[in-house]
């Protein structure tokens, strides 16, 4: 089955990274210590069992309209588009880069979307497999998840988190491994091979860190008062907190932690409460109120740009800031002046969205190295925007289902 693909505007993708995957791969003694050991004559660097290794990012769209349960995943290089499993109800699909995790009310449906990158730091590999379904975690609406190369945390609604093994995850079978001791406020987060989570102890909101098996290490004091929101960006973890931001980070074996905050007092219905990037990025969105948050983690400062209600994302690092708003136009806006730069004509139709996340009628802005993608559910299409050129339409995806729910895989 294959998207039916509007191609009167198409421009190829650019082959990113092409060049540095040469320089960077050349030796099967890459930088991985992992592949270094490999034998040079029958394991190349990089290679994964079952899965093509491509020379550009290997994009996905998870999509899922909640009325029918109908799932799809539409493959962003050859424009194919494969029938999943049905999920009815789902609430929210989250994604790990690779796998998406569709929210229900009894539980939570995995689908291995068979794209992802692997971040050497220097170089990057992208890689593409089948498309499966895998099972349910046995967790519903509510739930959290939280991956990286070894492990996948999953804490429910009362803060309790079970731990899966995610080399078996990505073999088709979900292993439980461990449930952690206590509960959490909100996602228990593996980062440089522990657990980072927020707990209520005597009245306060700490920082947690634990090792893989679910033992305390020693951190430093910091809190976070009604924390609502989280990202994993180059720079460290971002837990959103009712005063701005809590940046925690690994140097050496140690865990550091930094108050980002607001430069004045913000009230509860314009803070940042949900986070939304380019994955790795260290410039993040949120939606703040009627407006938009920006927060550079490098520069540890938060900018408000006036747009009216939206749905935001941005690539950073000199991309522009894309505002979809209640028009049903995405409209780019410059993070460093808040001005807006250009605008593409109506994409929705149907009525105009509130801006609410997770509601029936609100869209998704998803963005990668090179595009973005926007979903028109009532339309049954997704635009592909390039945004270094004026926010042009590149491509239109058209589908046989209500793309409600989207995610992309791969990045």
């Amino acid at each position: 089955m294959t998207a039916g693909i509007n191609t009167a505007k198409w421009a190829p993708v650019p082959l990113a990274l092409t060049a540095l995957l040469a320089a960077g791969c050349a030796s099967p003694e890459g930088n991985d210590p992992k592949t270094a050991a490999s034998s040079p004559s029958t394991t190349p660097h990089g290679y994964v069992e079952g899965a093509k290794e491509g020379a550009e990012q290997q994009s996905r769209l998870l999509l899922n309209d909640p009325g029918s349960g109908s799932t799809r995943a539409l493959d962003l290089i050859t424009g194919k588009v494969t029938k999943t499993d049905k999920v009815t109800d789902a609430a929210h699909l989250a994604t790990d880069g690779r796998f998406g995790y569709l929210h229900a009310s009894g539980a939570t449906h995995v689908l291995d979307g068979g794209s992802w990158a692997v971040d050497h730091g220097d170089h990057v590999h992208y890689y593409r497999a089948a498309i499966r379904d895998v099972g349910q975690l046995p967790v519903g609406g509510g739930a959290l998840v939280r991956s990286d190369a070894a492990v996948t945390a999953v804490t429910d609604k009362g803060g309790r988190t079970v731990l899966y093994d995610r080399g078996t995850l990505e073999k088709g079978d979900i292993v439980r491994t461990r449930a952690l001791p206590g509960t959490y406020t909100g996602p228990v987060i593996p980062y440089e091979e522990h657990l980072l989570a927020l707990a209520d102890e005597d009245g306060t909101t700490g920082l947690t860190v634990l090792d893989r098996k679910g033992k305390r290490v020693t951190v430093p004091d910091a809190e976070c008062e009604d924390p609502k929101g989280d990202a994993v960006t180059r720079r460290g973890v971002v837990f959103g907190c009712a005063d701005g931001a809590l940046l925690v980070r690994e140097e050496n074996g140690k865990f550091t932690a930094e108050s980002i905050p607001y430069e004045k007092d913000v009230p509860d219905t314009e803070r940042a409460t949900e986070f939304r990037q380019r994955p790795g990025s260290d410039t993040l969105t949120a939606q703040a109120g009627d407006s938009v948050w920006v927060l550079d983690v490098g520069e540890r400062a938060w900018k408000r740009v006036e747009t009216g209600t939206v749905v935001a994302n941005t690539a950073g690092e000199g991309a522009p800031l894309l505002v979809l708003e209640a028009d049903g136009r995405l409209h780019g806006y410059d993070i460093g002046t808040g001005k807006e730069t250009t605008r593409t004509k109506k994409l929705l139709t149907g009525k105009p969205h509130t801006g609410k996340p997770h509601t029936r009628n609100a869209p998704v802005v998803e963005v990668d190295r090179s595009r973005a993608y926007v979903n028109d559910p009532d339309g049954k299409r997704v635009f592909e925007i390039d945004y270094n050129d004026d926010l042009r339409i590149a491509r239109t995806f058209d589908l046989d289902v209500e793309p409600v729910l989207m995610a992309e895989t791969g990045r």
